[in-house]
């Protein structure tokens, strides 16, 4: 068997919105994340995990800010499109373990919302996919209510 780990990160400043985008749904907030797509800082942190664990390069190879296409894009069409390389390089994921940083809006309400969201596109139970959230004790950017960072961990796995 064969078996590889990927490691994603991503980061989006808050501005003055109406909700943010996280883990394929939207929560109440009177901010949103700043991006060129609907900067879903979460499903990019798995995106970019997934396609670390296949040596794929990164998000921004696959999605360039630069590629009008992208613009405003619902993230989860992009985590589609990754899932598709995923299969056609015959990995199957084994499990995802991911940290939302965030300050507010308060993310622990939504998890289950987002693993219901998410789980299915990347073919894998709930139980394989660990949503957590923390905040950063006020400390930085993130503590500042400036900003919201994703971390993403995966486990995907080729069987012989």
């Amino acid at each position: 068997m064969n078996i590889r780990v990927g490691h994603g990160i991503d980061v989006h400043p808050l501005i003055e919105g109406d909700g943010v985008w996280l883990g394929g749904i939207k929560i109440p907030s009177s901010q949103k994340l700043k991006g060129h797509s609907d900067a879903d800082v979460l499903i990019h942190a798995i995106c970019d995990a997934l396609l670390g664990a296949l040596n794929l390069r990164d998000i921004g190879t696959h999605f360039p800010n630069t590629d009008p296409r992208f613009k405003d894009i619902d993230s989860k069409k992009l985590l589609r499109h990754v899932m598709v390389l995923v299969n056609e390089k015959k990995y199957k994921i084994g499990n995802i373990d991911c940290t939302v940083i965030a300050e507010n809006p308060k993310i622990n309400p939504y998890i289950e919302l987002m693993q219901n969201c998410l789980a299915p596109i990347l073919e894998i139970s709930n139980d394989a996919l660990s949503i957590k959230a923390t905040t950063n004790e006020q400390l930085g950017f993130i503590g500042r209510e400036e900003g919201i960072v994703a971390h993403a961990t995966c486990l995907v796995y080729q069987e012989n």
